[in-house]
């Protein structure tokens, strides 16, 4: 018996091994560390560790043991909370979502500025421990309560799970505003990565509930918003790019939205959409909508692929509002509220941040905006883990604190 748990042991050594190896040398040979990022052997130590989860969690799918979510939800257990002191923390669930509740404990005389926050985690990781440390650093540094929202995901909770999830916690927290101790007037929505997508959709949907106290303003860090353009000068100049590439974010878009990764080439070339609706949606989406610094001397002009009508019916969802928020109606963009964007300049995802800035500014919408020159995908995540924090982690932080004390 003995002999038969030591052969055990070593074969899940050996392939645990195997991974580590297999993942390495696609790391050397894909991965590109751009010179103005800072600190290349820390990015590449996370990078690496992301992609071997990722691919670990790919092949015991395969096998049928557990899913690619699993395996990163699984790791996020590590996660070490740090309390801050200064700070009252209530978990709570408001119907089926959980949510976490930051407020300064210093008394106040007056009603509080609330921050509704929703984290990023492309609908596969992220949560509320994850993001403890920002919600508490938002609450004391801002004098404001902040409510973290740990909408349901994968492997379970599919589109538009996210969307409904925040709808409905945000809706429940704006009806009872005074019972939390803030002022009506002074609410903003943030969210980083999936979770700023998710405070454009919300932002619009809010739009058409009368009865609630109005936005006063939205903050979107490194959102994704739209699925149709994967062409656009950040896609092609950051597509392997660390923390998060071109090919990771198809792939955690078609999870969430249950298309078959069979269709990702279609998406990736444009072969899903058809000629008119991308007439009609370029003047938004296009890369002529992108500034020529950001376009860089390799960059090449959209060339979508032949037509297939097959991946334009498993892929149309890509197209409503509440999955691409870029492309809602000018009617409902003119009616948002002053916004911050935060873009990086290594994010496969920093053109969407450009392309919205835009779009708000046509509508004249009072747009405020900064850029990590030095910045990555999810980087203001890591601005409270000591061993894996980076400048551009900080200087987002304090860009965001910044414009909410001014609101």
């Amino acid at each position: 018996m003995a002999v038969l748990w030591f052969v055990l042991l070593g074969g899940l050594l050996t392939f645990f091994f195997g991974v580590f190896v297999w993942v390495f040398i696609q790391h050397l040979l894909t991965i590109e560390i751009p010179s103005g990022l800072k600190h290349p052997v820390k990015l590449r130590i996370l990078h690496f560790t992301f992609q071997y989860l990722v691919t670990l969690g790919t092949i015991l799918e395969k096998m049928r043991i557990c899913s690619i979510p699993t395996i990163l939800q699984f790791s996020q257990k590590l996660i070490f909370i740090k309390k801050d002191p200064n700070v009252l923390v209530t978990d709570m669930h408001f119907g089926t979502v959980p949510v976490r509740l930051f407020k300064p404990k210093e008394v106040s005389s007056k009603l509080r500025r609330g921050i509704i926050f929703y984290h990023g985690g492309g609908a596969i990781f992220g949560n509320l421990d994850v993001y403890h440390g920002l919600g508490s650093v938002l609450a004391h540094e801002t004098d404001s309560v902040v409510l973290l929202v740990g909408y349901r995901k994968l492997p379970n909770f599919h589109y538009p799970v996210i969307h409904l999830d925040c709808l409905n916690a945000s809706i429940h927290f704006l009806k009872n505003l005074e019972t939390y101790g803030v002022d009506p007037s002074r609410v903003v929505i943030s969210g980083e990565s999936v979770g700023g997508c998710t405070v454009a959709t919300v932002t619009q949907a809010l739009i058409s509930q009368g009865t609630l106290p109005q936005i006063r303003a939205q903050v979107l860090i490194t959102p994704i918003l739209q699925g149709t353009n994967f062409q656009l000068p950040s896609h092609q100049q950051n597509q392997n790019v660390p923390m998060i590439t071109r090919d990771v974010i198809i792939t955690f878009l078609c999870r969430y939205l249950s298309i078959d990764l069979a269709w990702k080439n279609a998406m990736l070339t444009g072969a899903c959409v058809p000629l008119d609706i991308w007439k009609k949606y370029s003047k938004w989406i296009s890369s002529g909508n992108i500034p020529q610094r950001f376009k860089g001397k390799n960059f090449h002009s959209e060339f979508l692929g032949p037509f297939n009508e097959a991946a334009y019916l498993e892929t149309k969802h890509i197209l409503d509002a509440n999955v691409s928020p870029l492309l809602a109606d000018d009617k409902i963009i003119a009616q948002l509220p002053d916004t911050f964007l935060v873009s990086c300049e290594y994010d496969p995802l920093r053109d969407d941040v450009l392309l919205y800035k835009k779009r708000l500014e046509d509508q004249g919408v009072p747009v405020g905006w900064y850029h990590a020159e030095d910045g990555f995908h999810g980087c203001i995540s890591l601005f409270d883990k000591p061993l894996f924090s980076f400048p551009c982690s900080m200087n987002i932080l304090n860009a965001v604190i910044s414009y909410i004390k001014g609101v």
